[in-house]
């Protein structure tokens, strides 16, 4: 495949991605290895003052959205579906071909899909026409999508057997940093499902709170959602992107840091088969204190070693009394209806799984978990729904 991203040492991210990065990743002290080249990221810019995000754990519920355009005293109502879609090749707006993953790989790339107007009001007038393209079967790329792509307007991808040409490049923050969005038509094309989340603007001259707007959605999910009926709403400044799942890095950013891999569903429901060349590259397996041999993206190493190591030097290594992987290439909850799992780039990890099982009330050491956090690796112990055995990278120490 081409434009394999090299092994960036961590100490890289600091630097690289700007504006986003204040937020969510500390630079080190001595940046190492190649810079990506990419724009700093837009973090609120573009959002209207008022808009408000909300989603529901793994996917919105049947109907939700419908009854969330019914509550009284909305002005606009939009809802974005999205998917993890599978880019077969791409071409530039010269013809020449971008990306060629080897058969029978595919890339993943992580693809919303709206109503174009619906969608346009909550993006400035000046970007309106990039949205209204949407309604003609084109696509619009994030500004790092784009620069990792290679790809500007004119392009075209082939996802899933379906060409798909560029129409704009904008500001990530403007579509929630997805690599790609198209229609809701061209997405039911290309394998996009599932709708993830709502923007809600009050009518003129109202207010509106997130805890308010989160009061009026909670009576509206059904029990059947289980422990996943639970909403989460973010209004501006609360979090650097408007997009479901907000706590964790978005995809594009995992990718541009960890690398790109091409892949295909595995034998196992839910799983992927990696590409051995980029595993072969961005992987390593070595000896972590008290977790033994683990096989990680080589990103995180160096900081998984030094946590793990503080964590024994602090007399804590009976905290540590089971791990469950780091490298496991599969969907979130080992179902294809769910993005990507970052244990799919190997930057994740769980801890003591038996007496942290999602959903339920965690139980890791608030030792342990200091530690970890203090470098770099966020605990989804907190998430809406909590899943107590889980960390994952988060930024540069």
């Amino acid at each position: 495949m081409r434009r394999w991203l090299p092994v960036l040492a961590i100490g890289t991210a600091g630097v690289v991605l700007g504006a986003f990065l204040t937020l969510w990743l500390r630079p080190a002290a001595e940046p190492a290895g190649p810079l990506l080249p990419t724009q700093p990221l837009n973090v609120e810019r573009d959002q209207a003052p008022t808009t408000l995000l909300a989603w529901v754990p793994r996917g919105l519920p049947a109907g939700f959205a419908r009854a969330v355009a019914g509550l009284p005293g909305l002005g606009a109502v939009t809802v974005v579906a999205e998917d993890d879609v599978w880019l077969r090749r791409s071409w530039s707006d010269a013809g020449e071909v971008v990306d060629a993953p080897p058969a029978p790989y595919r890339i993943p790339i992580d693809a919303a899909a709206v109503d174009p107007a619906t969608f346009a009001s909550f993006v400035p007038v000046a970007d309106r026409p990039s949205v209204d393209a949407l309604a003609t079967g084109q696509a619009i790329l994030g500004a790092t999508s784009a620069e990792l792509r290679g790809l500007g307007p004119g392009g075209v991808l082939d996802v899933g057997g379906v060409r798909v040409r560029i129409a704009a490049i904008v500001p990530d923050g403007l579509i929630g940093a997805a690599e790609m969005v198209v229609s809701r038509r061209t997405g039911a094309r290309i394998g996009i499902a599932h709708d993830r989340y709502v923007l809600v603007r009050p009518r003129d001259g109202r207010a509106l709170s997130a805890s308010a707007l989160r009061a009026a959605l909670r009576p509206l999910l059904p029990a059947s959602l289980g422990l996943d009926r639970a909403v989460q709403v973010r209004a501006p400044g609360q979090t650097p992107f408007f997009r479901a799942g907000d706590a964790v890095l978005p995809p594009v950013i995992v990718k541009s840091l960890f690398g790109e891999f091409a892949a295909r569903p595995g034998s196992i429901p839910g799983s992927l088969q990696v590409d051995p060349a980029w595993a072969a590259t961005h992987l390593e397996t070595m000896r972590v204190p008290l977790l033994g041999q683990v096989t990680c993206n080589r990103g995180i190493l160096p900081q998984l070693r030094a946590a793990m190591t503080a964590v024994r030097a602090r007399g804590l290594a009976d905290t540590v009394t089971s791990f469950h992987g780091c490298f496991v290439p599969r969907h979130i909850g080992w179902n294809d209806a769910n993005l990507l799992s970052y244990h799919s780039w190997g930057i994740a990890f769980d801890l003591n799984l038996a007496t942290n099982i999602r959903g339920e009330a965690p139980h890791q050491d608030p030792r342990l978990v200091a530690i970890l956090d203090r470098f770099g690796f966020q605990w989804g112990g907190t998430w809406i729904v909590p899943d107590g055995n889980h960390f994952e990278f988060h930024r540069a120490v």
